[in-house]
């Protein structure tokens, strides 16, 4: 039998595990405790999990405060389950869709007091595979062999900021907007989606490069979507790159600030019922923004910038890059058309956001 310690699986490893094991309807061992996405978990899977006995969903307070729920553990709340409940319960109180047709749900009785770091654990890792943030947990009488096991605690709420990025390739890509482009392609250790960055020319090192924080918009910038402004500044920005003759921009793979083309479109189809942006978000349990432009500070560093001209309207990204040793000297305004389908989000980002419009 080899036994050996560089065989087994790290934090970041395991965690990844858990993800996908999440994603494909496996529950994983979280402290003792079984998690399953309400999400992708199969009706017998999620009938087993409750004969158990002493079951609880877990939702995020946002989703919570959608419901009409108390709040007694801070950045979630657990619903204890019924033992008559169904996968199609739990799935009503987990996705806002049908909310407006059946606007009065529960009661509900809340389980309160003791650690909660499993439950936040959990919620964190639904979120990091980007599903609905809703999970049903139990206390199984033994420990289901083969699952993915992990030690709940604040480490495993939010691990993307903290992965390690390695450069694993770049190429000469000539663009429309800028002959002289290279592609680099950077992979995070922690079984994530890659990230990107455009560079243009050959920037000095040493002094402040024209940089744009750009999160991956598939509606946008490849449909070339009405409903938001990312296509049109991801080509404005290429375009002052190429005239200014020098500059990166970073493409993340944070789809939909940061919840997923799902869970996007999700907030798209509630948009369609009258809520905006924010509100869309905090209904499927989401927070306004769940990006994290860590990620960006570290590719920055990694291809020996320190210091940037940000092209953004989003003070945010100024402030983290300035939080993770990257100077910005300047914020650049990256101001594009408004169009009949955009106009009320733009309102949005900048009265809700922050945004400077």
């Amino acid at each position: 039998m080899i036994a050996d310690a560089n065989l087994i699986p790290t934090l970041a490893e395991t965690v990844s595990r858990a993800r996908a094991d999440l994603r494909m309807g496996l529950p994983v061992m979280l402290g003792g405790r079984l998690a399953a996405a309400v999400e992708t978990t199969s009706a017998a899977r999620l009938a087993l999990m409750s004969r158990m006995g002493g079951a609880v969903l877990v939702i995020t307070a946002r989703r919570a405060e959608t419901l009409r729920l108390a709040q007694y553990d801070g950045d979630v709340a657990r619903i204890e389950v019924p033992a008559d409940a169904d996968p199609a319960w739990l799935r009503s109180v987990a996705d806002p869709a049908g909310d407006l047709m059946t606007p009065l749900k529960g009661p509900f009785r809340l389980a309160r007091g003791g650690d909660v770091a499993a439950e936040r654990a959990a919620i964190g890792l639904a979120k990091s595979a980007e599903l609905l943030p809703a999970v049903l947990m139990v206390a199984p009488p033994e420990a289901p062999p083969g699952l993915t096991r992990l030690a709940p605690g604040p480490t495993l709420v939010r691990l993307a900021g903290e992965a390690a990025l390695a450069p694993v390739a770049a190429a000469r890509l000539p663009l429309a907007a800028a002959e002289d482009a290279r592609l680099h392609v950077f992979r995070p250790d922690d079984g994530g989606a890659e990230h990107y960055a455009v560079e243009i020319g050959a920037p000095p090192r040493d002094r402040p490069v024209l940089a744009r924080l750009h999160s991956a918009c598939f509606t946008g910038d490849v449909l070339g979507s009405l409903k938001c402004d990312c296509g049109p500044q991801l080509q404005a920005a290429l375009r002052a790159m190429g005239a200014a003759g020098e500059g990166v921009l970073l493409y993340l793979n944070q789809e939909g600030r940061g919840i997923g083309l799902a869970n996007k479109m999700r907030a798209y189809a509630l948009q369609g019922q009258g809520f905006d942006t924010v509100e869309a978000n905090h209904r499927l349990g989401f927070d306004d923004d769940e990006r994290d432009f860590r990620i960006g500070a570290g590719i920055l560093r990694r291809m020996g910038f320190g210091a940037v001209r940000l092209m953004t309207n989003n003070p945010r990204k100024v402030a983290m890059l300035a939080d993770q040793g990257i100077s910005v000297a300047e914020r650049v305004p990256l101001i594009t058309p408004r169009n009949r389908f955009n106009s009320a989000y733009l309102d949005i980002k900048a009265r809700k956001s922050g945004h400077l419009l």
